[in-house]
């Protein structure tokens, strides 16, 4: 690094390098640290400052001339320190809580505080819109004017606008990739006011109650009921609606839809999730709970020791109650269900009639 460092408030003077350091305001270090990390070859995120904070910045190191070694090295020893004593540090402002609390808190108590304090919802709405997908850009790109449709693909991933492109009518595709040619006049205030007006539109979805769908929630409850109360519940939606009856049937899962929904070799993997006495509770009482069909099935798709075992172990047992039966098989139930919401297996989908 040179002698001087070409940033001060205040002329150079021979000796200066022997002068005790030079009182400066806040700003003025602040010019110096980042001239001096700029020298050093540090990337700096300065367009991630507010506009006012990087106009400052600016107009303050172009007010500046030299400093000398005193005071550069006054300034960094307290740039130092000051770094050295933060303990935690927090965005700043409520447009930064609500950035960082994104996705911790409600999208309801986010959107009224937003509106509460003024505060922008999108710092950069391009980089929302560069994250979404196909199904949700291509609407835009149909309903849209061509003009903010070739603003649009000009933005994202080359390969998605390339895809969003097959998707539409080839006369209207070919209108936008004329449209991306007269963009060069664009400014960049346009293209953020797009990106803003676009952003805020695709998430102004309405907020839903409920993760899934009612015919999701209603199998759900149906799996845990007891096997009378889901018979009786389907034989009224029946009466109701058929057509969301045989939906809910579909999406149901229990003891007696094993053969039909869990291919053989997953047998043993799901065996091995299992509770040895409710296994083996499930199996003992299934013929009499009409779910031979599902115990024949576990039996013979598991290793031959093992099936000897259990049925050993069956016979022992002699007559289980229906409460302890309908209990374990809940269970069995249950442990397939979490493995397949964690991906570690794959229900066999049922064929449909017209399928």
């Amino acid at each position: 690094m040179t002698d001087m460092v070409p940033m001060a408030p205040f002329p150079a003077l021979p000796g200066m390098g022997d002068a005790a350091p030079v009182t400066l305001s806040r700003r003025a270090k602040a010019a110096i640290v980042v001239r001096l990390l700029l020298n050093e070859g540090a990337e700096i995120p300065l367009e991630d400052l507010p506009e006012d904070l990087q106009a400052h910045l600016t107009k303050q190191m172009g007010s500046m001339r030299l400093v000398d070694r005193a005071t550069l090295a006054s300034v960094v020893s307290e740039f130092a320190d000051e770094l050295e004593n933060i303990g935690l540090s927090f965005p700043g402002g409520m447009a930064g809580a609500l950035d960082s609390l994104d996705g911790r808190i409600s999208k309801q108590t986010a959107t009224r505080l937003r509106k509460e304090a003024g505060v922008r919802q999108y710092g950069d709405p391009w980089a929302r819109l560069k994250d979404m997908g196909v199904e949700k850009l291509l609407p835009v790109l149909e309903n849209e004017s061509i003009e903010v449709a070739a603003v649009l693909l000009s933005k994202i991933n080359v390969a998605r606008a390339a895809e969003l492109l097959s998707k539409l009518p080839g006369p209207k595709a070919r209108r936008i990739t004329y449209a991306v040619s007269q963009t060069s006049a664009v400014t960049p205030d346009a293209v953020d006011r797009i990106g803003i007006s676009l952003a805020t539109q695709l998430d102004a979805e309405p907020l839903k109650a409920f993760d899934s769908g009612p015919v999701e929630r209603v199998g759900a409850i149906l799996n845990s009921a007891k096997s009378i109360t889901r018979d009786d519940v389907l034989e009224g939606l029946d009466e109701t609606d058929a057509g969301f009856a045989d939906l809910v049937r579909k999406a149901i899962f229990t003891f007696a839809n094993i053969p039909q929904r869990i291919a053989p070799r997953d047998i043993p993997r799901v065996i091995r999730e299992l509770e040895q006495e409710q296994l083996l509770t499930a199996l003992a009482g299934a013929e009499a709970a009409g779910m031979k069909l599902s115990a024949d099935f576990i039996l013979e798709n598991m290793s031959g020791r093992m099936a000897d075992q259990l049925r050993e172990e069956m016979g022992e047992k002699g007559t289980v109650k229906t409460t302890e039966v309908e209990e374990a098989m809940a269970s069995i139930v249950s442990v397939i269900r979490e493995m397949e919401t964690t991906g570690e297996l794959l229900l066999v989908v049922e064929e449909t009639d017209d399928g």
